[in-house]
């Protein structure tokens, strides 16, 4: 066979997944369906067309010269000798005038610039496979642009001053956890192989935690002789200090299959295994340099890469490879030097030779493309929501359906585990028949236990849920598990235009980040990652809203220009952790940076952490004594006076009005030297005693309208009786610009170890507040916040947290893997 036939079946078969043939799931299941198809386009169809194609036209004229030449010169040798050819092929002068002489030079003069059948087939496969190995590489279509022979890369451009591009700029980046999932085969002695992930309490994705491996549980491999199942189970996990030494530090999951390729066959040898052993380790094919390689190895490799690669879907991959295949044949194929040199007479040989690679590359773009689409499209719909559960507080709890939650000891349980009830009342666990009325007793006393609707039946979940009116108004947070692409695309109806502040933390792409990536791209991918799911998160933000990005040195001027692209505002802000990174070879790093997104330039704003803790003491306050009584006022005043860290135009705001603002008593004496217009000395009359109270010397510092808009808003206070001179009521509600440089040094890991909790990486919660209290400034109190990278939780620790302080009703949506 031809070589370079050959070569390009092989990458054909490549780029169409033969090697993925005895998986049967997904994807692959529908290839399986159309292999056939495409291996006889492959085998047969392919070189029929060429063959065809070069039987025919000028490309046949030009072969039957080049086989013209071919006998000519043979016909030289013999009758002339080898003495009669030159060595650039020419013919000796002698020579020229004989019969084979004038022959072979006629002929040498026809086949000008022509190849044989051969060369010119040739020439077409290996066209064909320069031009589609340099976009396909390890399972995904890369935007390789290149500029001639040497190899410049040819970068889309329209004339902008400033314009980013990345090598998968027109490609959706797909996390691995879509494929997360056990994996089967069965090998020709009909063995069925089964690589099953044992349960653990690790995520998958925890891009900012340690990285993982898949390692096998060699202790655990079952073999069914009667079945002819082999099942061997492997655990996602970060290795042991001890696994780290053995594996070395580069390469660790090809160090892990080397051990695992010995060691699972030895087990099972000891468990006599023998058809077990030879579905293993049976040759399954070569390598390209002729090294056998095993069922076992193959399907192992297979596993580990599919769920430790993330890897790409092409948005337009029938657009993208037929502009590049015109590229490549103008600037390629069309050599206008050997063109020019070879005559016109020539020229329609080149254009037959481009029609025909364009003809072929072109029905294999659209095999491409009909699987990349309908990868596509299975990555664009919508998923399904496999499990909803609800978390509500006691309080919010009818009581008739308190006997069923004290029946439930799996919520119980779990109340034990997390609030240690049981040091309170040890009674609620032990067995008799005045537990049920003690466990009711306890939750009526306990209202913001919070009861977890999966330990309990769909029949009381629904019974629950349709007692609780306008739940969605109720319902505080959303938490989504999920891939934060699909989750957007599935909310994004329900909360187009909704979100007052998107505020992330998304993996930084750092050496220890974990963060995925293919191809040696590794900004390449991380912006793809980045530009679509902040895209799909931008049309849930309000026109008023803003966007908030965590990030360090490392992408943070890419992601600006990203970002630059979908907003007409980034500012940013630094912060400052008071705590230089112990250990740096160079700068010892003690800042990261927020950019701060929107559509317009406005200001944000936050309020002095004093107002805040007044406003947050004023909500206790009124909290414990159930209403704005008179009480609440006298103890928030108290309070406020003997509060030390409080300065003097702080402590000024003492007192709560009957709607529980607080404020304070301003006089209103005109400022200015020169005096006021006559009506600025029209007195306030009392609203009880009905007679008029002192005006200031000066006159009023407001106009008639002006005070009588006041009055209106009940923002003048009067005195017991009109002997008082009324003063102004001002609310606090004080408010500064967020500063370019936040200073804040705590520790969010040490808070949620506090809280019993592990987590390896965590912000400070008030750091979020101040930024959430810029990103969720609303008059009303009431806003949506969205973290679509959230981590361990703390925007919405943050969002709780500010309502805590000022009572507010703002709500937060999570989405985590």
């Amino acid at each position: 066979m031809n070589q370079s036939l050959s070569k390009f079946q092989d990458l054909l078969r490549e780029l169409f997944q033969f090697d993925c043939a005895d998986l049967d799931f997904g994807i692959y299941r529908i290839m399986n369906h159309k292999r056939d198809v495409v291996e006889k386009f492959i085998t047969e169809t392919l070189p029929k067309a060429v063959t065809q194609e070069l039987e025919r036209g000028t490309l046949a004229e030009q072969a039957q010269a080049a086989k013209e030449l071919e006998s000519a010169k043979k016909k030289v040798l013999e009758v002339l000798g080898e003495d009669a050819l030159a060595a650039d092929g020419g013919l000796v002068e002698k020579y020229r005038d004989t019969k084979a002489g004038k022959e072979y030079l006629a002929a040498r003069a026809k086949s000008s610039g022509s190849r044989s059948s051969d060369a010119l087939e040739a020439s077409v496969y290996n066209h064909l496979y320069a031009f589609f190995s340099r976009y396909y590489q390890d399972g995904d279509f890369i935007s390789k642009r290149r500029y001639s022979k040497r190899e410049r890369y040819a970068i889309p451009y329209n004339g902008e001053e400033v314009y980013l591009y990345w090598a998968n700029y027109d490609q959706y980046y797909v996390k691995t956890a879509e494929y997360f999932t056990d994996y089967a085969f069965t090998s020709p002695n009909g063995v069925g192989v089964h690589f099953k992930l044992k349960a653990a309490d690790v995520e998958q994705d925890n891009v900012k935690g340690e990285k993982r491996f898949f390692l096998p549980c060699l202790a655990e491999i079952s073999w069914d002789e009667a079945a002819r199942n082999l099942v061997i189970p492997f655990e996602y996990r970060p290795l042991t200090e001890q696994e780290n030494i053995a594996f070395g530090q580069k390469n660790q999951q090809e160090a892990i299959i080397a051990r695992t390729l010995e060691d699972i066959p030895k087990r099972l040898s000891l468990k006599t295994a023998g058809p077990a052993l030879a579905a293993l380790t049976t040759e399954r094919r070569k390598t390209s340099d002729g090294e056998p390689v095993t069922f076992l190895e193959h399907h192992l490799r297979q596993y580990t890469r599919r769920n430790t690669s993330d890897f790409f879907i092409h948005k337009d991959l029938k657009g993208f490879l037929s502009r590049e295949l015109d590229f490549y044949l103008k600037n390629e194929v069309l050599n206008l030097d050997e063109m020019e040199a070879s005559g016109e007479d020539r020229a329609e040989g080149w254009f037959q030779m481009m029609r025909l690679i364009k003809a072929i590359g072109s029905r294999i773009i659209e095999f491409l493309h009909q699987i990349e689409e309908f990868q596509k499209m299975l990555w664009e719909k919508r998923k399904f929501v496999t499990e909803t559960g609800y978390c509500i507080t006691v309080g919010n709890i009818n009581e008739s359906f308190y006997a069923d939650i004290a029946a439930c000891d799996a919520q119980w349980d779990e109340w034990k585990t997390l609030f240690h009830i049981d040091e309170e009342k040890s009674d609620l666990f032990t067995s008799g028949k005045s537990k049920k009325d003690k466990r009711i007793a306890f939750l009526k006393s306990h209202p913001t236990l919070v009861l977890d609707t999966k330990h309990f039946d769909d029949g009381f979940a629904d019974r629950l849920l349709g007692s609780i009116e306008d739940l969605d108004g109720k319902t505080d947070g959303l938490l989504i598990h999920s891939e934060n692409f699909q989750a957007l695309s599935l909310l994004l109806e329900k909360y187009r235009e909704s979100i007052k502040c998107i505020h992330i933390d998304p993996p930084y792409n750092t050496d220890a980040s974990g963060f995925l990536y293919k191809n040696a791209y590794r900004h390449s991918s991380w912006l793809s990652m980045m530009k679509e799911r902040n895209l799909a998160a931008r049309n849930m933000l309000k026109a008023e809203g803003t966007f908030f990005c965590h990030i360090d040195e490392n992408e943070f001027e890419r992601l600006r220009l990203v970002l630059l692209e979908d907003f007409d505002y980034v500012g940013t802000a630094v912060w400052d952790k008071l705590n230089p990174m112990m250990g740096a070879q160079e700068l010892a790093i003690q800042h990261e940076y927020v950019l701060l997104c929107a559509y317009e330039a406005r200001a944000f704003e936050i309020r002095p952490e004093n107002v805040r803790l007044i406003l947050s003491m004023a909500t206790s306050i009124i909290n414990k004594c159930k209403g704005v009584t008179e009480r609440a006022k006298k103890e928030f005043n108290e309070w406020v006076r003997n509060e030390p860290g409080l300065t003097g135009g702080e402590r000024a705001y003492q007192y709560l009005d009957d709607n529980g603002r607080v404020y304070r008593l301003v006089a209103m004496t005109w400022p200015n030297p020169n005096p006021p217009p006559p009506e600025f000395f029209e007195p306030l009359v009392h609203p009880k005693t009905k007679r008029p109270c002192p005006v200031p010397t000066r006159g009023w510092s407001q106009s008639p309208r002006r005070m009588k808009e006041l009055l209106d808003k009940g923002e003048i206070i009067f005195g017991s009786d009109e002997t008082t001179q009324p003063q102004r009521k001002v609310l606090l509600s004080t408010k500064k610009a967020l500063a370019s440089i936040i200073r804040e040094g705590g520790r969010g890991k040490k808070e949620l170890e506090n809280l019993g909790l592990d987590f390896t990486y965590s912000h400070p919660v008030a750091f979020y507040v101040t930024l959430l209290d810029a990103g969720l400034r609303t008059e009303s109190g009431e806003s949506l916040s969205l973290d679509h990278f959230a981590g361990s939780g703390t925007t919405a620790h943050a969002v709780i947290n500010l309502n805590r302080e000022d009572g507010g009703r703002r709500k937060f949506i999570l989405m985590e893997m």
